[in-house]
């Protein structure tokens, strides 16, 4: 009967975060960190960011953390933060009832773009309330654009979760709010004492970081071939994505309740009642079918919390509490576990799956050293859970001050820059970052901060694509029409022809959805001839205002008529008359420094030409530059 409760009661929460997922927001399965990082990057998918997105989020990583998957909230809470960031990015937007005036002034792209940046520092900050980690996270793993003014705006922003989480914390104390009440803003504070330790124990911690280098980079190849398998099977229907989750819970639920049957029942300690006491501050022992005065130590760590069950990991004084078999069980069901939970239709994290399944290889390890060194059992575990850390999502700086605020012990660090460095250096010559394996699994096109050594032996000319889909100065609608219909660019180069030469001149360039505006309006004319400034007059500001996320015109809204399919639109004064050019002969390498440094949406690629002008173009206190 209990197995029957707990299977069926892990299903049913299973099933409930699969069905709003699969029906409401694919989007919002996963993590959703590969999803922002993309975004951040240039990559604009449509959903990622949405209302909907953030509600299937929000109640859907509830349910999936409650049913027993082996799923983290820290990625979820990442996904979470960036919606809520981008919602109010789109300022004015009476769709979502934003409507005060003074969010209008972030409405574009740099803007919205910074705001999801501090959204994702607030999620990591939230998740392991360690706010100066959570704007380290957004600085090393999620911004593709880093500027000065982000920094304190991601930090301002942390400080303020960190506040508000005080504040909640104060306010539960008196255990009305359940687990969230108990304990204080550090979230494993298992170390607080002074922790020694000496030259012969950096060997052992060495072979920690090899060993997680190892074990992470064999992870992610792993979890890749997982996903893989799932996105076939998930083409084949909704139904199949559900089925895929409602497996996968089963098995986890009958993985955890079978195997605490194969430990052994361990007598309380000595100094314990007649009912075992908690293992370090609210972590349980659990008895599980065995006789009063025993405890089972495999099902203490499988029917907790996921936090409380690292916080039993990773505590001092409890060497004779855990035996061996039970740490290498736990290791390997927390490894496939993970694996096999991340990739259903529901929101799924990575970082606390990571967490357990280190910690636990770690104390591993230590009990198989036994009595080489001074570190305890619990301190090979806090090692354990960053050497995997660092193996699977290669972060270094930002990871070591999460674990650092997570474990409240300064004296840690010199031990978790060892591991982390030492893990991330051996798991890079295997593979990359588990991050971009899965953006790269769901094929978004991310563009990296280098350039890849055969790139500097190619040109622009070498790599572009035809044919050029572009649009005259004064086009006719039809034409417009067809463009837009016929092809997914978002920006279309605008030509004139020149009197002087038989090659058109370039005059700019205009995005989709200002020519979308223009046909919406039909301010159209029935010869070709150039308005001008007069243009203006039947628009207003808000009509060429990027729209909200989710919000955005379609071409095949748009009804026209024969009549007006022949009149012609004017689009010199909607363009932008100074776009990013380069030659055709320009190194591939600059190309891709100068799009991913300035944070371009689009560079135009112009033939070089034989006459040369000189102009000399001077700024206010700098050298004049001569441009050719």
């Amino acid at each position: 009967m209990a197995f029957l409760v707990f299977s069926l009661s892990n299903l049913a929460l299973t099933l409930f975060a699969a069905i709003i997922t699969a029906f409401i927001s694919p989007a919002a399965a996963g993590s959703g960190i590969p999803e922002v990082k993309a975004y951040l990057n240039g990559v604009d998918a449509p959903g990622i960011l949405s209302i909907r997105t953030l509600i299937v989020k929000i109640v859907g990583s509830i349910a999936a953390v409650s049913s027993s998957l082996l799923v983290g909230k820290a990625g979820p809470m990442v996904h979470t933060g960036s919606c809520i960031a981008a919602l109010f990015g789109q300022g004015g937007s009476r769709r979502y009832g934003l409507t005060w005036k003074w969010l209008r002034f972030f409405k574009n792209d740099r803007d919205r773009r910074d705001l999801v940046t501090c959204g994702s520092a607030a999620g990591i900050a939230a998740a392991f309330r360690a706010p100066v980690g959570g704007v380290l996270f957004a600085f090393e793993e999620m911004a593709s654009w880093w500027r000065s003014a982000l920094l304190w705006r991601a930090f301002f922003t942390t400080a303020v979760v960190a506040i508000i989480l005080r504040a909640l914390i104060d306010v539960c104390l008196s255990g009305k709010c359940g687990l969230f009440g108990k304990g204080g803003l550090i979230m494993f504070d298992v170390y607080s004492a002074n922790v020694s330790y000496h030259l012969a124990d950096v060997p052992p911690v060495l072979a920690l970081g090899v060993i997680g280098g190892i074990l992470g980079s064999f992870y992610n190849f792993l979890l890749v071939k997982v996903l893989k398998v799932y996105n076939l099977v998930n083409e084949k229907g909704t139904f199949y994505k559900i089925f895929i989750a409602c497996t996968i819970s089963i098995f986890t639920s009958c993985l955890l309740f079978g195997l605490p049957w194969l430990v052994s029942c361990q007598s309380c300690p000595s100094d314990a009642s007649e009912d075992c006491p908690t293992i370090g501050r609210s972590g349980n022992y659990k008895k599980f079918q065995c006789p009063p005065g025993h405890y089972n130590d495999l099902a203490s760590l499988i029917f907790n919390t996921n936090d409380d069950a690292i916080r039993n990991l990773f505590s001092k004084n409890t060497d004779s509490e855990f035996q061996l078999s039970t740490m290498l069980i736990f290791f390997v069901t927390c490894f496939i576990l993970s694996i096999f939970s991340y990739g259903i239709v529901a929101p799924a994290g990575l970082f606390v799956p990571v967490i357990v399944t280190g910690a636990s290889y770690g104390r591993f390890i230590g009990m198989l050293i036994g009595s080489w060194g001074n570190l305890s059992h619990g301190l090979y575990a806090v090692l354990g859970a960053a050497s995997f850390l660092g193996g699977s999502m290669r972060m270094t700086v930002s990871l070591c001050v999460i674990i650092l605020e997570l474990t409240n012990n300064l004296l840690l660090l010199p031990l978790i820059m060892v591991v982390l460095l030492v893990s991330k250096t051996v798991a890079d010559a295997f593979n990359g970052n588990v991050y971009d394996l899965i953006m790269k699994v769901k094929g978004f096109p991310y563009l990296e901060t280098h350039a890849e050594p055969y790139m500097r032996q190619l040109t622009v000319a070498d790599v572009v694509s035809g044919p050029l889909q572009l649009c005259h100065g004064i086009e006719k609608v039809g034409n417009i029409v067809h463009i837009l219909k016929t092809t997914m660019h978002h920006g279309f180069p605008v030509i004139d022809e020149s009197p002087h030469s038989e090659s058109p001149v370039l005059y700019g360039l205009i995005l989709r959805a200002h020519l979308i505006a223009l046909l919406k309006k039909k301010a159209f004319l029935c010869t070709p001839v150039q308005l001008g400034a007069d243009a203006f007059r039947h628009f207003s500001s808000d009509d060429f205002a990027k729209k909200g996320l989710g919000n955005v015109d379609k071409i095949e809204d748009i009804e026209l008529t024969d009549e007006e399919m022949e009149m012609f639109l004017d689009l010199h004064p909607f363009t932008n008359a100074s776009p990013y050019t380069v030659v055709d002969t320009m190194s591939l390498a600059k190309a891709l420094i100068l799009f991913r440094e300035v944070g371009l949406r689009h560079l135009l690629v112009i033939p070089k030409i034989s006459s040369v002008r000189n102009y000399h173009i001077h700024f206010p206190n700098l050298i004049p530059h001569s441009l050719s």
